[in-house]
Parts: structure tokens; C-alpha cells; sequence
């Protein structure tokens, strides 16, 4: 077992569901390229430890969890299996415009019989309830993630961004334009990278 999964102690059912959800993400690559094939080797250390690191940010009265451009399922996957056990109320939702890999995730759902629910559509056309956490790997720059969130941000919202070296210019980018208040914790998986926690955003 990894250090970072021992932090969270759950149980061998929560261990046995995030190994299976390895498996079927190895499985389904072949056909619809969910990862890439430098990181295959690595789904372990490279997606599922880095997205099991961001369960540290919720709380058990977290009660809506968005997660955007959900790809694989990386957070949103992650963060559901150990939500079941450690934070019960939380129900999370991925946001996956591609067709393919809504399908994915669906039958990831089906497989594992999470409590959790797949809009195949553009952030942009939802809409939904404001969120407890806003989640999001990869899929776009600072700015953008914002202008992404808004809609969906109350007051209390935080927002859940990992972030490469180049965070910091990613901030001054997007402050030309929003202010925020915002946290920084040192990736658990990447010597250069971080986690940015954000709240209270509204444009200038």
C-alpha cells in the first residue's frame, strides 16, 4: 500500500474498488487512448495517488463535488471510491464532452456501482446546483478554469486545481482579470508541482 493512500485508512473494499478501476482504465486505453502511453506503467503513482492526494481538501459536510473534463476520471473516479467510505454525503458529478470517454466512465459507474453521475456535455450548456468543490485535471489553464466555475460558485465554493511548475504564472494570467483568494500545498507526487485551492472568485 502507498504512503499516501495509508494517510486516508480505508478500508480493503476501498483498496480492491481503486484496483479494479486501474484495471478497467488499462483495459479500455488500448481502444480509446485514455492515458497515455508514457504513463501506463505509472497509472498508479501518476493518476491514482495524484488524485487520491486531493481528498485532503474535502470535508465530511461537503455535499456537491463537480469535477471538469473528467477524461478518464481522474480526480472524479478517485475521489468517489474513497467518498463512499469516508465522506458519505458527497455525491460527485463528471463533466465529459467527448463521447467516448463518457462511455468510459459510465460503465466504470456500472462496474463499480458508484453513486455518481455522468454529463456527457460542454460546461458551458450545464446547469446544475451550486457546487461545495469544483475539481479539474489538466484540462485547461487558470483562466479558463474560472471562467469555467463561475457559474456554478457560491460564496463558500472552493475550487480543487493540480498544477505544474508554471502555476505561478498561471495565477498572475488569471488575477489580470479575477480576484481570488487562494492556497498553495506542495504536490505529494510531483516535486514541482502543487495544489491550488481557491475561493471567493469574482471577476474585476
Amino acid at each position: 500500500m502507498s504512503d499516501i493512500l495509508k494517510t486516508y485508512n480505508v478500508s480493503r473494499e476501498t483498496i480492491d474498488k481503486l484496483k479494479t478501476y486501474e484495471k478497467l482504465v488499462l483495459e479500455w486505453n488500448n481502444r480509446f487512448n485514455l492515458i497515455s502511453k508514457s504513463s501506463v506503467e505509472f497509472i498508479w503513482e501518476r493518476h491514482i495517488e495524484d488524485s487520491l492526494q486531493l481528498c485532503q481538501f474535502i470535508t465530511t459536510e461537503d455535499e456537491i463535488l463537480y469535477d471538469f473534463g473528467s477524461g478518464a476520471g481522474f480526480p472524479a473516479i478517485v475521489i468517489a471510491i474513497v467518498a463512499e467510505e469516508l465522506f458519505p454525503n458527497l455525491r460527485v458529478s463528471l463533466v465529459e464532452s467527448i463521447g467516448k470517454k463518457a462511455t468510459f466512465l459510465n460503465e466504470v459507474k456500472n462496474v463499480l456501482g458508484l453513486n455518481i453521475t455522468v454529463y456527457n456535455d460542454r460546461i458551458e450548456k450545464l446547469k446544475l446546483p451550486k457546487a461545495d468543490i469544483i475539481s479539474s485535471r489538466a484540462l485547461a489553464s487558470l483562466p479558463k478554469l474560472l471562467e469555467y466555475s463561475k457559474p456554478f460558485c457560491k460564496p463558500t465554493t472552493r475550487l480543487i486545481f493540480p498544477k505544474g511548475e508554471k502555476w505561478k504564472e498561471e495565477v498572475l494570467e488569471a488575477e489580470k482579470n479575477w480576484k481570488f483568494d487562494y492556497q498553495t500545498k506542495q504536490s505529494l507526487t510531483s516535486s514541482t508541482g502543487c495544489i491550488l485551492q481557491i475561493k471567493n472568485i469574482r471577476r474585476k
